[in-house]
């Protein structure tokens, strides 16, 4: 996925410099630190960071004004406490978890050597964030969502806090797949086979559930050697990028010879077809503005 990342930056660099958006820095400095602070205010991702510090704070709020009666106010169901995946946490910085509306039997137990998903020393890892200088911060992990067994990457925030002489640590944490469009490619399922090409959708905001505030989709073609992509037309111009292999790319009959690293830009309402003419996978991108549709899709006999 690493080489699927690299090459999604490469062309957004690629379109960011074609349309002209490079300004001179003196022009730019002010309007740029606008644009950031508005994009953050308008990300589900960044409203769901604060949201949890928010909790967090509150939750403080409350166990600085009623001590360990709080507590049984954390585990109230469908409360602002606790809701869905959604929930505080509070543990002792010796390891042993006090609060766990979501297990509350497990409660009392040491959490210390609690490891991740990946074996990664959460339970440590959090403590000692909330022992640091700073007394507050972000611990990242992977963990299964409830009712799952594969792990989704989630995102707590901690903060310490005091109750008499006993220092206790408060936190809350979130799914960060809620909240971003995140596919391994070997998870991608194929959804066509045209021809004798094999795709896979790596992102098309007319495929997935979660709503994406975009209007561009992204597939993965194979073809293998010696198979082609029959003819057809697309009624938005399609930029493909070459992965592996080699091969010949006709756009109106005019032939493009095809090999790793290329970029091609099919014009729109071009007819054009594709060949493997190597002895491996011919694998590239397409991509396409806006996103692919069937009836932006002419296929010819």
């Amino acid at each position: 996925m690493k080489k699927i990342t690299g090459i999604l930056i490469f062309i957004l660099l690629i379109s960011t410099l074609g349309m002209g958006c490079v300004e001179s820095t003196e022009d730019t400095d002010a309007s740029e630190q606008e644009d950031i602070l508005l994009a953050e205010e308008q990300s589900e991702l960044y409203s769901q960071k604060q949201e949890r510090i928010d909790l967090v704070n509150a939750a403080i709020e409350l166990i600085d004004e009623k001590g360990e009666l709080a507590f049984p106010e954390f585990r109230e169901k469908d409360s602002q406490w606790y809701n869905n995946n959604s929930y505080i946490t509070v543990w002792k910085t010796e390891g042993i978890r006090v609060v766990f509306p979501p297990k509350v039997s497990g409660e009392g137990g040491s959490v210390l050597d609690l490891e991740d998903y990946n074996g990664e020393p959460l339970g440590r890892m959090i403590i000692d964030t909330a022992l640091s200088e700073d007394g507050e911060g972000w611990v990242n992990y992977y963990w299964p969502k409830p009712g799952e067994t594969a792990p989704s990457k989630k995102s707590t925030f901690v903060k310490r806090t005091t109750i008499g002489n006993e220092t206790y640590l408060v936190h809350s944490g979130f799914y960060v797949n809620d909240y971003t469009y995140n596919k391994n490619l070997e998870d991608i399922e194929d959804i066509n086979h045209f021809g004798e090409a094999t795709i896979r959708n790596l992102i098309n905001p007319n495929r997935v559930d979660m709503g994406l505030d975009i209007d561009y989709s992204i597939a993965h073609f194979i073809i293998k050697p010696g198979d082609f992509l029959e003819p057809l037309i697309m009624k938005n111009p399609e930029t493909y990028y070459v992965l592996e292999g080699e091969g010949i790319l006709y756009i109106e009959d005019v032939p493009f010879e095809l090999r790793k690293g290329q970029l091609v830009l099919v014009p729109e309402n071009a007819k054009q077809h594709m060949e493997n003419t190597g002895d491996v996978d011919l694998e590239f991108l397409a991509i396409n503005e806006p996103a692919w549709k069937p009836e932006h899709e002419i296929i010819l006999e």
